[in-house]
């Protein structure tokens, strides 16, 4: 009999903004695979807004997932969104610990900054903690602001070269990442994901920059990759079909005239993905 996958992401959940949780369930459902969220923190819509209700769940986080471990759960893969603390960084490594099998694929977002700055809510030491993750992943998703942060290369928002990009990944690997892809690479009127595979070989996919930035996009590229990834995608494949996916749904959104803060309108184009 054919089981269907499970796809464990743990996130923030935020009710307004199409961002973390709100994005990754109905595009990690519509491609097949069963979403089954652990919440990080309650949000009434994401901090890019003026005002925010905020409910931290740590405390609950071990609690939470220990009634699954006594269920007997299991997962054929591990995705990882923006985490808050020092403490939470522990309790995925927990986690992972816990419901890692042989083949569960493990997506880590080190979601920690853009343009070159740290977000306001990310200090040196979560950046710190968030590298012991890199050891425990299958693929890591960052940006370039990301990636620069984690392999200590300096960042600048465009210039970047060839060589200079697998410096980077080549620190990540030392770090101890398999599977690299990294994000938003901007080179002209292109857009750039940088590929760099756990046997070494690399990719540089590039695609028109398709308008003006939204919220949450780099959550509905990582849940394409991580949904793909528990079937078994290739790599590059998913990629594509996840920079094309963000690319549509950015144009999309621009034509509807919805602000930059409301995320992008991917509901309009999620039955591209089933």
């Amino acid at each position: 009999m054919r089981k269907q996958k499970r796809l464990a992401v743990i996130n923030d959940f935020s009710g307004f903004g199409r961002c973390s949780l709100m994005v990754s369930v109905p595009i990690i459902s519509a491609m097949k695979i069963q979403c089954c969220a652990v919440p990080t923190a309650i949000l009434s819509n994401h901090t890019g807004y003026e005002d925010f209700f905020f409910d931290d769940y740590t405390d609950r986080m071990r609690p939470y997932y220990k009634k699954w471990e006594k269920l007997g759960l299991d997962f054929d893969g591990i995705y990882t969104g923006f985490l808050g603390s020092v403490h939470q960084v522990k309790i995925v490594e927990d986690f992972i610990e816990r419901f890692r099998g042989e083949n569960t694929a493990v997506i880590v977002d080190p979601v920690m900054g853009d343009n070159g700055k740290q977000y306001a809510t990310i200090d040196d030491a979560l950046c710190s903690e968030l590298k012991k993750l890199l050891p425990l992943s299958t693929i890591i998703t960052p940006n370039l602001t990301e990636a620069c942060i984690l392999s200590g290369i300096p960042y600048r928002s465009t210039g970047f070269s060839l060589n200079e990009l697998l410096a980077v990944s080549e620190r990540l690997r030392e770090m101890g990442a398999e599977n690299i892809v990294i994000t938003g690479i901007s080179d002209g009127n292109d857009i750039c994901d940088f590929i760099r595979r756990k046997n070494g070989s690399y990719s540089l996919l590039r695609q028109p920059v398709s308008g003006s930035p939204h919220a949450g996009t780099g959550d509905v590229f990582a849940s394409i990759i991580a949904a793909d990834a528990v079937h078994g995608t290739d790599l590059e494949v998913s990629v594509k079909k996840a920079a094309g996916f963000v690319g549509k749904a950015i144009t999309l959104s621009d034509e509807l005239g919805i602000p930059a803060e409301d995320g992008v309108c991917f509901e309009e184009i999620l039955g591209e993905l089933i």
